[in-house]
């Protein structure tokens, strides 16, 4: 049985043709033994009874209006239906389904920001088949970003954080080639992702002083240098207006020696300066368990850490684990912020 008043998650359905519709029907199968709280799903009805026939899945389905949604979660997986705009196969993407899967976000975030729904929890998307229907931001995260500054009137800076149960790591810069690292990368844009990080690990997390380590963008943290200037020049001084601030941080740190366990121990955030130097180790010691979480916006969003995994739709063999842990997540900072009164 669900409990009473548990927060309302807004679940979109991702790439229709990806394992978004599969994990989600296997994490409602779950939601005793998981402990969910109730969430409802943004697509295509459709597409999600045709994959559940696929998978030979028993998981019956009811269209619903949000405010029904909690009532019948124990029984029926409720669905707020958009259409995907064509017919769906199971690893087919088809860029005609760019609509659905966009406006199934828009949805999510409107119903959030409106309080009708206590987070948004978003199940993966292929950029290359949204970017084929015209779609114009780099990723989930940017496209979050500018619905919130739309809707607020303000710019909004999101944040991308990877959270494990080992590990938690932050990208300063995200969706951009290597070779653009270093012109992308100022003074301000490191302090900005560190001070936003230490506010939202404290309003949604519960941390009272988060510890931060920044990383060196160059080996060995340029080696006083020898080995590139940006660590000292751009690095350092952010470093030094956060500690101005009275945040907890350290660096910048050589990369190649932050993530031991004992080097772990000392720090509760990785500031890093690109998205492999963040992603590699946060992956590597949770891939199935990682949650990626979006830092800096007005309202809760979290993802699975992991791709739309076109070859394994509908074969049964995708794992929910990260989709649970990022609904349990969600929760879980949405109930924080119903006890502290931040939300």
């Amino acid at each position: 049985m669900i409990r009473a008043g548990a927060p309302l998650l807004a679940l979109t359905q991702g790439d229709p043709a990806g394992i978004g519709p599969d994990i989600a029907l296997a994490a409602w199968r779950e939601r005793r033994s998981a402990g969910l709280s109730p969430f409802i799903y943004i697509g295509d009805p459709d597409a999600l009874a045709a994959r559940a026939a696929l998978l030979e899945m028993d998981a019956p389905l009811r269209e619903c209006d949000v405010e029904d949604a909690s009532s019948l979660f124990d029984e029926a997986l409720p669905v707020l239906p958009i259409a995907a705009g064509c017919d769906v196969a199971a690893g087919r993407p088809d860029s005609r389904s760019a609509s659905g899967t966009i406006g199934a976000i828009e949805a999510a975030v409107e119903l959030t920001l409106a309080g009708r729904t206590s987070a948004v929890v978003t199940c993966p998307i292929a950029k290359s088949v949204l970017y084929d229907a015209g779609f114009a931001f780099p990723g989930h995260t940017e496209f979050l970003a500018d619905l919130a500054s739309k809707a607020l009137g303000d710019p909004v800076t999101p944040v991308m954080m990877i959270a494990g149960p080992e590990l938690r790591t932050v990208p300063v810069t995200i969706h951009i080639p290597l070779k653009d690292v270093p012109a992308a990368l100022t003074e301000e844009l490191v302090y900005e992702t560190a001070r936003i990080t230490a506010r939202d690990l404290t309003i949604r997390f519960g941390l009272s002083s988060p510890r931060l380590a920044l990383s060196g963008l160059n080996p060995h943290a340029g080696e006083d240098g020898a080995l590139g200037a940006e660590d000292a020049a751009i690095i350092a001084p952010a470093v030094a207006r956060l500690r101005a601030e009275g945040i907890d941080v350290v660096g910048p740190l050589p990369a190649d020696t932050m993530f031991h366990r004992a080097a772990r121990d000392a720090y509760d955030v990785a500031i890093c300066m690109y998205h492999d130097q963040a992603l590699i180790p946060a992956k590597a010691l949770g891939f199935d368990d990682g949650v990626n979480v979006t830092l800096g916006l007005p309202f809760i969003r979290t993802s699975p850490d992991h791709g739309t995994a076109f070859s394994l739709a509908g074969t049964g063999k995708a794992r929910a684990s990260s989709l649970i842990a990022a609904l349990k997540m969600a929760a879980d900072m949405a109930r924080k912020g119903l006890d502290d009164g931040s939300a």
